[in-house]
């Protein structure tokens, strides 16, 4: 299986530097946006007592490609261990290790949480070891609640899924994908195919699947979810070994972010036309899910190329923060809601709700980690590696940054 992995057009064994700080700042941004969502008059986990329809506009300018670009990053990297691991099997193993477990971690310790805040705004009152020892685990609904519930790991789940489809085709026929990888690069690499083809076909699969299937998370459900996010995470995986793509993605970002801009346009139009629960017709939910996957894959492209042009450099820091992202993801969604729930009593005002949110979150994700990090038995159940290679630095020892 080794040749497989090396008979494609492999990326250098150079780490994409650029794509860290690009995921880095992804997921920085995502826990900005659920702090958010808890002051959005949208739906979501938790609210605190404040409704801004002011963040209507920025947030939904943010909404249709903070996800895809998360899968298209993972698809990238997922390429470069692929290239490491040296065949599927080694590939899949590995994701076990980084995936599964922090995801059964997840559901057993971080998810209960934020679900007994959610049957508690149901009207439940056992406390908290109560809700765990008897009433988490179960099937069905519970005080208005699904169990069991992905919560915010679902995003690790369909990652993992993701993954191990790859992986499986990868050890079925692994010449034949990697060949039909490498077509599919040197086609999309032409003109201005890499802006227009994906864009058309994401747009197609939602639009045929929209009105035959319901737009309902879910791993076995999510038909349209998959629809667009599995062709992205392939796509990051076939850049990751086409160093030949990059000059077609610096030859189309400018008219890639006009449109994402131009689509952008119209999803903030269609949210502002129907708010919230208002009826939708079929036409105008049509053109608002087009604008949002147009805008996804249009944002993708200038990102990428500012990740490949002006962030693809080191700093004494990148490896600290690229090796965090994962334990903060974990843990920030749970901080946020208990954090919020907790707070309602105290009547804060919004500017000191926010600044209890942040700080909070922030200080809890850095405590989880600097935790974990160094207890070896607890790495891999945070996402990280069973062994450090090179403890990380200190603040201290890493001096002023360059």
């Amino acid at each position: 299986m080794g040749n497989i992995a090396a008979s494609s057009a492999t990326p250098t064994s150079q780490r994409h530097y650029g794509l860290d700080w690009l995921r880095i700042a992804a997921f920085a941004l995502l826990i900005f946006y659920h702090i958010g969502m808890a002051f959005a008059p949208w739906q979501w986990v938790i609210h605190t007592a404040y409704r801004f329809p002011e963040l209507i506009v920025p947030m939904a300018l943010v909404t249709p490609w903070r996800l895809p670009l998360l899968f298209a990053v993972s698809g990238y990297a997922s390429r470069a261990l692929f290239v490491k691991s040296g065949g599927a099997g080694p590939f899949a193993r590995s994701r076990v290790k980084r995936l599964l477990i922090p995801l059964g971690f997840g559901m057993a310790v971080l998810v209960p949480l934020e679900m007994w805040v959610l049957v508690m705004e149901g009207g439940y009152t056992g406390s908290y070891l109560h809700f765990w020892t008897s009433d988490y685990w179960r099937w069905g609904e519970y005080y208005g609640r699904e169990f069991p519930s992905w919560e915010h790991l679902w995003f690790v789940a369909y990652l993992a899924a993701y993954t191990f489809l790859l992986a499986a085709a990868l050890a079925w026929r692994g010449a034949l994908v990697m060949r039909a990888f490498d077509a599919a690069a040197a086609w999309l690499g032409q003109g201005y195919r890499i802006l227009w083809a994906p864009m058309l076909v994401l747009v197609g699969l939602k639009l045929a699947l929209l009105f035959v299937v319901p737009e309902r998370q879910g791993l076995l459900r999510d038909w349209s979810g998959h629809a667009q996010f599995l062709p992205i995470f392939i796509a990051g995986f076939v850049l990751g070994g086409a160093p030949s793509l990059w000059p077609a993605i610096a030859r189309v970002w400018k008219p890639a972010l006009l449109l994402a801009a131009i689509a952008g346009a119209i999803d903030v139009t269609m949210e502002l036309t129907y708010p919230g629960a208002t009826p939708i017709g079929h036409g105008a939910m049509a053109i608002d899910r087009a604008a949002r996957i147009a805008m996804g894959w249009g944002m993708i492209l200038p990102l990428f190329h500012i990740a490949q042009t002006w962030w693809n450099r080191d700093h004494p820091w990148r490896a600290t923060l690229a090796e965090a992202v994962f334990p903060f993801y974990l843990i920030h969604h749970p901080v946020i809601v208990l954090l919020a729930w907790y707070s309602l009593p105290l009547n804060l005002s919004a500017g000191a709700e926010f600044v209890l949110l942040l700080s909070g979150t922030a200080a809890a994700c850095l405590a989880f980690y600097l935790i974990g990090r160094d207890i070896s038995w607890l790495r891999p159940f945070i996402g990280l590696s069973s062994k450090p290679l090179s403890k990380p630095a200190t603040a201290a020892q890493l001096g002023p940054a360059r």
